[in-house]
């Protein structure tokens, strides 16, 4: 594939989108297809085939054959062609982030921010045969010498959501590519065409045929990709009941499993925090993406008398949101992806109207001239949220801010920690005990002060607690190292250093 114009790709790339099988695409077999839709127009764009279990199957094979040469490539080889696509990922980051936006409704900016975490992964994998290395002790035991290797688990698959098409998959496949296993992915079917591209860039980048597929599909290819056993292991982001599921079927199936759910983030904004720095921090958090991520805040957690500081900033600038297609360079926040998320979204504003949370900012019935059929809807604000109201228990996914106010800091912690979900948590303050002291005590996996989304970088891996992440290991890092490899443990002794008779006790230092 040469040079292209972004927006000719995105306009006549494949439709129906199928899938990447044995290292070509492949035309979706039956008559199953989904409407694939741009969100800031409300139109179908294309349409994506549903996978039978029998091109599932086929894909799962396709990675079973290519395994073996695979995994006995030379790590340093492997990372080689990583290196082609990260180089091809670069050359190719603004067609990527414009077919985002053109299916997810993001500003192309936050898309393009997308496809730079995505590639930082990518640069992190290239750099694995270190993290390959095994540990040797030499004379374990008189004339034993012992040493450990890590080795691929062989096929894995990874099941990825619609609002990260890119940098999700990019926790998993160039991770496990890295490490020798050949890889399954089963994208969202709301915008399928990131993961087909990323497949071609991979076949330019050298990549054998087989060692990455895509199948894209529904719950049959979900069960499927579970429930066959020669799929090792299985990586999993979404939402919370379905990790649970995935989870449990896989553990019930023998897979190892990583399956990251639902999140309630929290920031909880102390005294003596910077207003301007908060106002901007809970605009960009709560907003950015149109709240369509696992990482937004959602919950703004006042101690004291910082509501009475912020708030009237904070409503101000909700008004003042910048929403219309994400492709407009002056866009803040783009559309929400479908129609039914955006019925969804409503529901649980209208739900916090009837349970009594003050409503300052009303982003419903927002329209965009030129994209009237768009499924838009306003940054949404709602003041005096209690603990007991839904708009506060379940994960909206959405741009509503719910504000809750508490008198200290102790009681903030009580209402996070009283949360299901474990996902990320910010405090803004000025004092340095405070913060140290909220780092230490909350009970959260990924902690930001003062930094309203810290989702950690490429070396340091990703997850959450709680209801948030099903499994022992996080995403990417060394923990995905970990996760996508097994330890052998070898001992060793010659003939020569082997005393004579049968021994008929364990092996111990002697």
């Amino acid at each position: 594939m040469g040079p292209v114009d972004s927006a000719q790709v995105i306009q006549h790339y494949y439709d129906p989108i199928g899938h990447w099988i044995g290292g070509r695409f492949v035309e979706p077999a039956s008559g199953r297809l989904t409407d694939v839709f741009n969100p800031a127009t409300g139109q179908v764009a294309r349409r994506v085939g549903m996978a039978t279990q029998g091109e599932v199957e086929a894909a799962i094979a396709a990675a079973k054959a290519a395994a073996p040469g695979w995994a006995d490539m030379p790590p340093v080889r492997r990372a080689r062609v990583l290196n082609n696509f990260l180089a091809l990922l670069n050359q190719y980051r603004n067609t990527l982030a414009a077919m985002i936006t053109a299916e997810h409704g993001k500003v192309l900016s936050d898309a393009q921010g997308e496809v730079t975490r995505g590639i930082e992964i990518v640069e992190f994998a290239c750099g694995a045969p270190q993290l390959l290395k095994g540990d040797y002790t030499d004379q374990v035991s008189t004339g034993i010498d012992n040493w450990t290797m890590r080795q691929p688990l062989g096929v894995v698959a990874g099941i990825t959501p619609f609002n990260f098409p890119c940098m999700v998959p990019c926790w998993m496949f160039p991770v496990a590519l890295a490490c020798g296993n050949t890889f399954v992915l089963k994208p969202s079917e709301r915008d399928p065409t990131p993961s087909i591209f990323m497949a071609e860039l991979l076949a330019q980048a050298g990549l054998p045929d087989g060692v990455f597929n895509v199948v894209q599909g529904d719950k049959i290819a979900v069960d499927t990709l579970i429930e066959h056993p020669d799929v090792a292991a299985l990586s999993f982001v979404g939402s919370t009941p379905i990790a649970r599921y995935i989870y449990e079927r896989g553990a019930h199936f023998g897979k190892r499993v990583q399956a990251l759910g639902g999140a309630k983030n929290h920031m909880v904004i102390m005294p003596d925090a910077d207003v301007d720095q908060v106002v901007d921090a809970l605009i960009g958090a709560a907003y950015g993406s149109a709240g369509e991520r696992c990482m937004a805040i959602s919950v703004a957690v006042f101690v004291g008398n910082a509501a009475d500081r912020v708030m009237p900033k904070l409503t101000e600038r909700a008004r003042q949101l910048v929403v219309k297609n994400g492709l407009e360079a002056d866009a803040e926040m783009g559309p929400i992806v479908t129609g039914q998320a955006l019925d969804r979204i409503c529901g649980y504003i209208e739900s916090g109207v009837k349970e009594g949370a003050t409503l300052l900012v009303d982003g419903r019935g927002h329209t965009v001239p030129g994209c009237e059929g768009g499924f838009w809807l306003g940054g949404t604000l709602f003041d005096h949220v209690t603990p007991e109201m839904r708009i506060y228990q379940d994960e909206i996914f959405g741009p509503v801010l719910s504000c809750v106010r508490v008198k200290d800091m102790a009681a903030a912690l009580e209402l996070i920690h009283a949360h299901p979900y474990g996902n990320g948590v910010a405090c803004f303050t000025s004092d340095g005990n405070a913060a140290r002291e909220f780092a230490r005590r909350v009970q959260v996996g990924m902690v930001g002060i003062n930094v309203p989304i810290p989702v950690p970088m490429a070396w340091h891996g990703f997850g959450g607690w709680k209801s948030s992440l099903f499994g022992d290991m996080h995403t990417y890092g060394e923990e995905g190292v970990r996760f996508y490899t097994r330890q052998k443990s070898i001992m060793q002794r010659w003939p020569g250093s082997i005393g004579k008779g049968a021994e008929f006790v364990m092996p111990t230092a002697k």
